[in-house]
């Protein structure tokens, strides 16, 4: 979809991806699917139905609401509902300013997303899935603060993923009906084991093909070409 600044810009893309394919041309993501990834709620409803890891997480339109969830989850991340790059996150712990940010969101008409902060490791990790395969796996560490997105700065590190990381990111990337996604997921240091932040359909893979040596281009031409071909 690329970056989109207007609702009218999406809507206009995503119809001429929508009627591409009622006319029988075979796409890299079906539409919808995309549609459901671009909804960071939406999307992480789904994979907690499907059993999948994820933070505990509320869409809101209350900012007192958000306050409560502040309160009672200790430290709490409020982001966009739709986005990228890490722009616009912002991790709170004083519920006052929970409020606050919850009203400059709700000011100018969007719902307000919060997540409850998951602890981790100066890092988290990008898992480029491709069909039913993992291409691979790095760390994405932070160089200072708490975001570890490459765009924020971050340096990425080759990671052989783990059968369970495996496991979670094909079946994230089955649930969402997508071909091609990059998975952002979480070591939780308190409880152990993963989470899923978010499943990106049109993840960039600058950081994750200087640590790896691997372009997913030529990858993700080859599954389309054997997609095309059923």
């Amino acid at each position: 979809m690329g970056f989109i600044s207007t609702t009218e810009q999406f809507i206009k893309r995503f119809d001429v991806l929508r009627e591409l394919e009622r006319n029988g041309v075979v796409l890299m993501n079906r539409p919808d699917s995309m549609l459901l990834a671009r909804d960071k709620f939406a999307s992480l409803m789904r994979m907690r139905r499907a059993g999948i890891p994820v933070p505990n997480t509320a869409l809101v339109e209350d900012p007192f609401e958000v306050m409560r969830l502040a309160e009672r989850w200790g430290e709490v991340v409020i982001k966009p509902v739709v986005g990228s790059l890490g722009l616009g996150s912002v991790k709170v712990s004083d519920p006052d300013i929970a409020f606050r940010v919850a009203k400059a969101i709700l000011s100018v008409n969007q719902p307000v997303y919060v997540q409850k902060y998951v602890k981790k490791p100066d890092r988290d990790i990008r898992v480029i899935v491709i069909g039913d395969k993992v291409l691979g796996s790095i760390y994405r560490i932070s160089k200072s603060g708490w975001k570890t997105n490459i765009a924020q700065g971050a340096t990425a590190q080759v990671l052989i993923p783990d059968a369970e990381l495996e496991e979670i990111s094909l079946k994230s990337v089955r649930v969402l009906g997508l071909d091609y996604a990059g998975i952002d997921i979480i070591e939780d240091v308190e409880n152990g084991g993963y989470k899923i932040i978010e499943v990106n359909a049109a993840p960039l893979w600058d950081g994750f093909e200087a640590a790896t040596n691997i372009n997913p281009a030529k990858y993700i031409v080859t599954h389309l070409i054997e997609k095309i071909r059923r």
